[in-house]
């Protein structure tokens, strides 16, 4: 990952360098590592996550005609 910085703004490049850990899903990873999870705990959590892409993928998906 490479955040340039202009004209010796910091505080732009750590904004747009903390967007980025973000839009990675650093953040939600460390936060998911942070406590043991039990392996039926993270089948149901997998499948709840399926289900919502499963869901959202039909509502943006186009009709057929």
């Amino acid at each position: 990952m490479d955040i340039k910085v202009y004209g010796n703004d910091i505080e732009k490049a750590l904004k747009t360098f903390k967007r980025q850990l973000q839009k990675e899903g650093l953040f939600s990873e460390i936060k998911k590592r942070s406590f043991y999870e039990k392996p039926s705990d993270k089948k149901k959590r997998k499948q709840r996550e399926a289900l919502k892409k499963k869901i959202k993928a039909t509502r943006f998906k186009k009709p057929i005609q």
